[in-house]
């Protein structure tokens, strides 16, 4: 995993800080049917960090078993920021993406633990260009898989590890796609 840079790593403590202290109690509800808001760090090869700030709203009226579990899911909306060495030196650009991404809870009300998997669209203030990778687009797809752990008396805290991909799924060429590891903190209010 590339080094997270010393200003990255103040930013990433500041607004994890902010988050800590913002957090309401979770009220006793089922694991799942409330909002969340969470705070992300995002890593990719060739030096580009993101810090993602972002809130899930829970689909309440729809869940399904699915191979003895039961699968959820929520809209995921958020805005990050992407750093990275560039063609003019360190550049950054801004996104906004939402996802509506499903959850599978595969012992639901004995096992913390939950996957989850999601399909989106992102839209950035400028096109990705690094001396190795280039976006064509601003517009792209973001599709991630996860694996969570709910933590909490009440479930109202959140971990996960993620792999996202963002790339615009060949609408323009060049096409490179670039791949992401995620540690997303959530807290349900």
């Amino acid at each position: 995993m590339p080094a997270v840079c010393r200003s990255c790593r103040s930013r990433i403590a500041v607004t994890a800080s902010l988050a800590l202290l913002c957090a309401v109690p979770a009220a006793a509800q089922p694991t799942g049917l409330t909002p969340s808001a969470y705070l992300q760090a995002n890593w990719a090869r060739h030096d580009t960090q993101a810090l993602t700030l972002g809130a899930t709203l829970p689909w309440r009226d729809w869940s399904s078993q699915l191979w003895g579990g039961e699968l959820r899911g929520y809209w995921d909306m958020y805005l990050s920021r992407w750093s990275f060495d560039g063609l003019a030196g360190h550049e950054s650009t801004t996104l906004l993406g939402i996802t509506p991404t499903l959850r599978l809870w595969t012992d639901p009300g004995k096992s913390p633990w939950f996957w989850e998997a999601g399909i989106g669209a992102t839209l950035a203030s400028e096109r990705y260009q690094t001396p190795r990778r280039e976006f064509s687009t601003r517009f792209n797809f973001a599709s991630h898989l996860g694996l969570g752990l709910q933590l909490g008396a009440q479930g109202q805290h959140e971990l996960q590890l993620r792999l996202q991909h963002v790339s615009n799924a060949g609408i323009k060429k060049p096409n490179p796609g670039e791949n992401f590891l995620q540690l997303r903190y959530a807290v349900r209010y």
